[in-house]
């Protein structure tokens, strides 16, 4: 306000502010928290505690963080030297953000606790102490990228000429560590998860023993290796396993629901010595399978810990209670489980609700519509997100935000016009439409076994703008690949007056689908793109029409430029479930809620992968605040099971009218 306002080419200077130094008070080291105050009861149950196992159940919106946070705090107040507190998390952001509440809490006195990931703490330990493992101390450590193209040079060395059904280089890798992180023998992950290649098994192994003596050899690490060799160091060397445990005599595990089964041995390692480590979990919300998570780490820590207090974290400051009512009816249908009632203070008239729609055109305009109401009574597009269970389930709706431009961020998955295999269905049609496109030729062409960008060059010339030219002109010993190729394209650029949209696209789907699996070891999942992708078509009278429709930019690029139009950068998300875990939002969706889908039909047969299928429901409806929607096609047809999926999903059966509202859809006029 002091400030003179000169006129920009004036020579004069703005008035400057004068500044006057004090020393600064000495910092209060006495000052003291008020845990009663600040904390429910449950709360501060956990950050009281001080000695033993505990575990803590942390229901979501339950206040974790907080209360990890104070319980860092709390340890210190009592005494504790804060280099003898570790705190280990899964990202780097959590770690830091519970650290630096701690320390804002007790003015400074946190900043020495070890935190950090598991990998971070291993790495420092590893360089300190890698002479015990005849490690060089300057070692490297791989990122996924690098390790793949260990992978493909070995395998190209050891097996030059693959045979046809042979994993490729990151699913080699991704083998690799699931038996590093489940300390299971290859063969049985393998037999388990990746049947398919079964007949490469022996290759496999030999492939994954050259990758472990190349990284020896080289001095470098991958991800797993951080991990795995700490366990090592810790099991093979007692004397350090006894002070590394002495330092770190109170431990915490922040979602411990997460660890794999090497993280839980590394833990149980470290507190051997005291067995003082706290471990903060919900099981209710372990749904990282996938990723080598093992559900049994948290449910079998009391067996691991004898004497273990068990704290549960039941009051929610997130979602309502009529949102709790719904989510702890779903969670109560899990086989096996902590029992625990969230409950909430917050009260609201609005009962989550259940949509059925004819199909999902008409289920992404309701959710659209509902958007836009949502809009117009003060909620900010930014406090507004859709679900679903895999990043494919999304399509029609992101058609139908950018047709209205509603602005949106997607995660956890590529767009639909990213996949690699839409981009060559789509390079098909094009050419089946411009012969003279020679982008979309290109891509086609270097589709077909034993063509290379060499033949490409040599033969574009000859087929470009025509897609039957003289068989003589083509290389004579690629022409079996290309000959079909073409003829494909010819009849169906003939017959694209005439057929439908639908019809073209399933006739090019048929021809695709073998190279498809040639080309993709997750062919079959890919698959269910294909068929998204020509129940699209069906929605269109006109090819050029609906090519010209997924030609539009991918969403992020035309919501960037909406994004420079509005001032407040606001955006609807669009979420996977997983990458959604630890969020929340005033308004949820859950779409694609059909039984077969939600639950996956490939999880019918088990019940393990059953019980995870519902905790993603769960997950997925405590991240609302407010208002909750969960919606479902009745007329999803699933090619892999040849039958139509039209019920809610099982999840949701059964639960009364004053939890779960039952909502009808009527189209005007």
């Amino acid at each position: 306000m002091g400030t003179e306002v000169v006129e920009h080419n004036s020579k004069k200077l703005p008035a400057r502010k004068k500044y006057v130094l004090k020393k600064r008070a000495a910092i209060k080291t006495d000052y003291k928290v008020d845990y009663e105050k600040d904390l429910n009861e449950a709360q501060l149950s956990a950050v009281t505690s001080k000695e033993g196992a505990i575990l803590v159940i942390a229901g979501a919106g339950s206040g974790k963080t907080k209360t990890l946070t104070y319980r860092v705090a709390r340890l210190i107040e009592d005494g504790i030297k804060p280099e003898n507190i570790l705190l280990l998390t899964f990202t780097k952001k959590a770690a830091a953000e519970m650290l630096s509440r701690a320390t804002l809490v007790l003015d400074n006195r946190c900043e020495k606790v070890a935190g950090g990931t598991f990998h971070s703490f291993a790495n420092i330990i590893l360089r300190k102490y890698s002479k015990l493992l005849k490690l060089k101390n300057n070692f490297t450590i791989l990122d996924k990228t690098d390790c793949e193209d260990i992978i493909n040079h070995i395998t190209g060395q050891l097996y030059p000429k693959k045979e046809k059904r042979f994993p490729k280089k990151s699913t080699i890798l991704e083998i690799y560590s699931k038996s590093i992180n489940k300390e299971t023998p290859t063969k049985q992950i393998i037999e388990d998860e990746f049947p398919q290649f079964a007949h490469c098994t022996e290759k496999i192994i030999e492939i994954h023993k050259a990758y472990v003596a190349y990284k020896r050899e080289n001095s470098v690490l991958d991800y797993d290796d951080l991990l795995l060799y700490v366990k090592l160091l810790l099991e093979n060397n007692d004397t350090l396993r006894k002070n590394l445990s002495n330092q770190y005599k109170y431990i915490m595990v922040d979602e411990y629901q997460d660890t794999n089964t090497l993280q839980a041995d590394v833990i149980k390692l470290l507190a051997s010595e005291h067995n003082n480590i706290m471990a903060v979990g919900d099981d209710a919300q372990s749904i990282y399978s996938f990723r080598g998570a093992n559900y049994r780490n948290i449910l079998d820590f009391p067996k691991i810990f004898p004497d273990t207090t068990i704290i549960k974290l039941e009051q929610n400051y997130r979602s309502t209670q009529n949102i709790l009512k719904l989510t702890n009816t779903i969670i109560s249908k899990a086989k096996e489980k902590y029992a625990k009632t969230l409950f909430s203070e917050i009260q609201s008239p609005i009962v989550p609700a259940l949509i059925c729609a004819k199909d999902t055109q008409m289920e992404a305009d309701f959710i659209c519509q509902r958007i836009l109401e949502l809009l117009d009574e003060d909620v900010s597009l930014s406090d507004i997100c859709v679900l679903t269970r895999n990043a494919r389930m999304s399509y029609s709706l992101e058609i139908e935000l950018s047709k209205r431009a509603i602005p949106f961020q997607k995660f956890g998955g590529p767009k639909f016009m990213e996949t690699a295999h839409i981009k060559d269905l789509v390079a098909h049609l094009r050419v089946i439409i411009n012969p003279d496109d020679i982008i979309s030729l290109n891509r086609i062409l270097l589709l077909l076994r034993g063509v290379g960008t060499a033949t490409v060059n040599s033969i574009l010339p000859i087929i470009k703008g025509q897609l039957n030219p003289d068989i003589k002109l083509l290389p004579q010993n690629k022409s079996s690949n290309i000959i079909p190729l073409l003829q494909t394209l010819e009849k169906l650029r003939s017959k694209n007056v005439t057929k439908k949209p639908a019809d073209i696209v399933e006739e090019i789907i048929n021809y695709y689908r073998p190279i498809l699996k040639d080309k993709y070891d997750d062919f079959s999942k890919r698959e269910k793109d294909l068929e998204h992708f020509q129940y699209l078509s069906g929605q269109y009278t006109n090819l050029e029409d609906f090519i010209s429709d997924m030609a539009l930019e991918p969403p992020d690029s035309s919501v960037e430029g909406m994004y420079k139009n509005n001032s407040s950068d606001e955006a609807l998300t669009i979420s996977t479930i997983h990458s959604a875990k630890g969020l929340e939002w005033d308004s949820v969706f859950i779409i694609g809620a059909v039984d077969g889908r939600f639950p996956s039909a490939y999880s019918f047969n088990s019940e393990e992968e059953m019980d995870e299928e519902l905790r993603l429901m769960y997950v997925a409806a405590t991240r609302a605040k407010n208002n909750l929607y969960i919606t479902y096609p009745v007329d999803m047809y699933d090619y892999s099971m040849n039958m139509v999926l039209s019920k809610p999903s099982r999840f949701l059966d059964g639960i009364p009218d004053d939890i779960l509202e039952v909502w009808d859809i009527t189209e005007e006029g």
